[in-house]
């Protein structure tokens, strides 16, 4: 592996974190501020904006919860109305009239005269009317509002446990990142220490100058390329402490793992495929979505199969002629409509296979099907998920071990040429290849012990487990 391919190896590796929308503090000034693992997801939770409006929703669907038994409120209505008729009418009858002759206590006129009588125009009236409609499916609504606040829990759950995957993981390559600084910043002193001994070699007659020019320019292009390294790091932690809610500036230094701290881990492949069966979020999402739409079927059963009790009341007293009658004696409020009523209506529509209620039933009897396909689907995802992950650990832990006998076996060869190069027996660039080696071989092992790592964290994140349950045992 060349130098320049290094180079861009960690710079991907260290920029790997994409700035997110997180609540940032303006104004404070900059400081430098210390934290681990654990620390980082537990400010990223805390300050994850998108975290807040999942909390908002819960919120929300928590208060729902609290009022759920105003159902039984009924609907009241009150309404005042001053209405004029566009012509007026008139009510007529007949009377009776004239001279009377009283028989057994009954007054009995000789005649009767006819007579009309103009009604008002004006008229003022009041209006109060409360409905309350009852069917069993109120109680099973109930019960589905409970059942959806269960899957706004584990749809938090989800994001939070997503979101420590990510910080973890990124938490992780930089620290990739530094140690591979630190490889650099030890062969730039490397590299400097042969331009001294080139130049002692030269002055003593061992070496041409040409090699004390090849050592110069060895340990001057490793300057920029430890640069941009650096540069990239500084970019890395800023992102980093701005996805954890420092302001702008902060300085963060993340608390290492060190290079040989590491150990395997053993694992046992069933036992993680039957934990993800019952404990992966992803896979309680979708039972808990199961409930929801078995509720949501049965709330629609009872709607379609079972009578509902409609209970009504209403006044409404009326005032004819509110410019001449008084408002305030009872005599002049006539009542209209007014009265008390109780309805028990049952729905037919449910009856008929081919209407849109019955068929509306048949689509989620459908889509229970699809849910509980898509449910086995998940968790057999889940196991070929389990099993790939598994064989990628194993053979990063086999590869640890292979490629640490790699830098014993470069670091032996390394010595050698240096100290041959020092004796005048090799010449400088066969120093630089063992150097290139070397490094290689070094990087070679971070790279693996990382991906051991993120591994194990994928590995969690797909069990379902909480995150340091495996890799914690793996440091």
């Amino acid at each position: 592996m060349t130098l320049p391919r290094i180079i861009v190896l960690a710079v991907l590796v260290g920029t790997a974190i994409s700035p997110s929308l997180f609540a940032q503090t303006a104004g404070v000034p900059a400081d430098t501020v210390r934290v681990d693992v654990a620390k980082a997801v537990e400010l990223a939770l805390s300050n994850n904006t998108g975290l807040e409006s999942a909390r908002i929703d819960i919120a929300m669907k928590e208060r729902k919860i609290d009022t759920q038994w105003n159902v039984f409120v009924p609907s009241v209505d009150v309404g005042l109305t001053l209405a004029r008729m566009n012509e007026a009418t008139t009510a007529g009858g007949v009377a009776p009239v004239g001279a009377f002759t009283t028989v057994g206590g009954m007054k009995i006129y000789d005649s009767v005269a006819a007579y009309s009588v103009e009604v008002p125009q004006w008229s003022l009236s009041t209006s109060l009317s409360a409905s309350l409609t009852l069917n069993y499916a109120l109680f099973e609504a109930m019960r589905n509002l409970r059942l959806d606040l269960d899957a706004g829990k584990i749809t938090l759950e989800q994001a939070k446990f997503k979101l420590e995957r990510d910080v973890r993981k990124s938490y992780y390559s930089i620290l990739l990142l530094k140690e591979n600084i630190a490889l650099m910043d030890e062969n730039l002193v490397a590299a400097l220490r042969r331009v001294t001994q080139a130049e002692a070699n030269y002055r003593a007659g061992f070496v041409p100058e040409l090699t004390v020019l090849q050592a110069k320019v060895a340990s001057e292009n490793l300057k920029p390329a430890i640069a941009e390294l650096k540069n990239g790091l500084e970019s890395s932690l800023a992102a980093f402490a701005m996805n954890l809610g420092y302001p702008r500036g902060t300085k963060v230094e993340l608390e290492g793992f060190g290079a040989g701290d590491f150990a395997g881990v053993d694992l046992d492949g069933d036992a993680l495929v039957a934990r993800a069966a019952s404990g992966k979020l992803d896979v309680l999402a979708l039972r808990q979505s199961l409930l929801l739409l078995e509720s949501a079927k049965k709330l629609t059963w009872y709607q379609l199969y079972t009578p509902s009790l409609t209970l009504g009341f209403n006044v409404d007293p009326t005032l004819s002629d509110p410019w001449g009658n008084s408002w305030f004696e009872g005599d002049n409020w006539k009542q209209r409509s007014g009265m008390l009523r109780m309805t028990l209506g049952f729905r037919l529509n449910g009856l008929l296979p081919p209407s849109k209620e019955a068929l509306g039933l048949v689509d989620l009897d459908d889509n229970v099907r699809k849910l509980n396909a898509a449910l086995a689907l998940t968790i057999r995802g889940s196991e070929l998920e389990i099993d790939s992950l598994l064989l990628k650990l194993a053979k990063s832990k086999s590869g640890i071990a292979t490629l640490g006998l790699n830098v014993e076996l470069a670091g032996k060869a390394y010595s050698l040429s240096e100290e041959a190069y020092r004796a005048g027996a090799k010449d400088i660039l066969d120093v630089q290849n063992q150097e290139l080696e070397l490094r290689k071989a070094q990087l070679e092992v971070l790279k693996e012990k990382f991906n051991y790592l993120t591994g194990l964290i994928d590995l969690e994140y797909a069990v379902g487990v909480p995150f340091g349950t495996i890799s914690g045992s793996a440091k």
